[in-house]
């Protein structure tokens, strides 16, 4: 039996895909491809063929109080950016669709797919040595990178670290560096390297990518060794382990909110080993 909430998800999907429509044929492209739709719904994308080549269109929908700021804009922001294989936003329009605002962007489309379906890595990634190798040299090239976007702050910090783990470990980040803000294996492109979804890019503590990435690996052990071998002089730094901490608590209130129950236990498991480690 279909449920209420599941008639209105479905409602909101075929809503959302209207839009993408209504984008992509003012952007002066038809959709050629499935539609994916992000976290919640909030998004969704799909390629769109034009005459001067494929695109990737893209619509993000808010509520006005909400639609504006570095989130909103941090796609078009991330143009700004040198040395990252990422799309280039080369068209964006907006319009209210009350009770929401509609941001539709149109970037240029990268080759390879993503590396997992989900967030949580569940089985091998199809990465190369060489792109292992791509992937440190970029997210280096991108720490050193200017900007006054911020993709997480010391208040911020400070709060959530006090909050799940009292005075155990000291929250006052030493060093900051211009991240992704969201590294996860969803958002990553093989076999060729590609980073997509730039909405939270800005400062972080460093090794916040990498601390992102390795949480979002626990799922596959493998994998997150390998990880933490290719960042280790970042991940094993007092920063490192504030990264990796404030990671955790970030997933972690995900699952409260529904979000992937199963991962937990490993987060829990990590979180204590780092705070174990620390009081030695």
């Amino acid at each position: 039996m279909t449920t209420a909430q599941e008639i209105a998800g479905q409602r909101h999907r075929d809503h959302m895909w209207n839009l993408l429509v209504q984008a992509a044929e003012g952007f002066g492209l038809t959709l050629v491809g499935e539609p994916v739709f992000g976290w919640r719904d909030r998004t969704v994308g799909a390629p769109g063929r034009g005459p001067h080549g494929d695109l990737w269109v893209r619509v993000t929908t808010e509520f006005p109080a909400w639609a504006h700021g570095r989130t909103w804009t941090g796609n078009s922001d991330a143009d700004a950016i040198s040395g990252v294989p990422r799309p280039e936003v080369v068209e964006v329009t907006e319009w209210d669709d009350p009770p929401r605002r509609v941001r539709a962007e149109a970037a240029t489309l990268l080759p390879g797919d993503v590396l997992s379906t989900t967030r949580f890595l569940h089985g091998r990634p199809e990465a190369a040595e060489l792109w292992w190798s791509d992937l440190r040299d970029a997210l280096d090239l991108l720490a050193e990178q200017d900007t006054d976007r911020v993709a997480v702050d010391q208040e911020t910090i400070t709060r959530r670290l006090l909050v799940f783990f009292g005075d155990a470990i000291d929250p006052t980040v030493t060093r900051w560096t211009t991240a992704h803000g969201d590294l996860h294996w969803n958002n990553l492109l093989g076999p060729d390297l590609g980073v997509l979804d730039w909405e939270l890019w800005g400062s972080g503590p460093a090794g916040l990518d990498a601390a992102t990435l390795y949480c979002h690996s626990l799922t596959h052990p493998e994998t997150a060794e390998r990880v933490r071998r290719v960042f280790a002089d970042l991940l094993d730094t007092p920063d490192g382990v504030r990264a990796q901490l404030f990671v955790i608590t970030r997933l972690l209130l995900r699952i409260e909110r529904g979000d992937d129950p199963a991962t937990a236990p490993l987060l829990h498991r990590k979180a204590r080993e780092l705070l174990d480690d620390q009081s030695r």
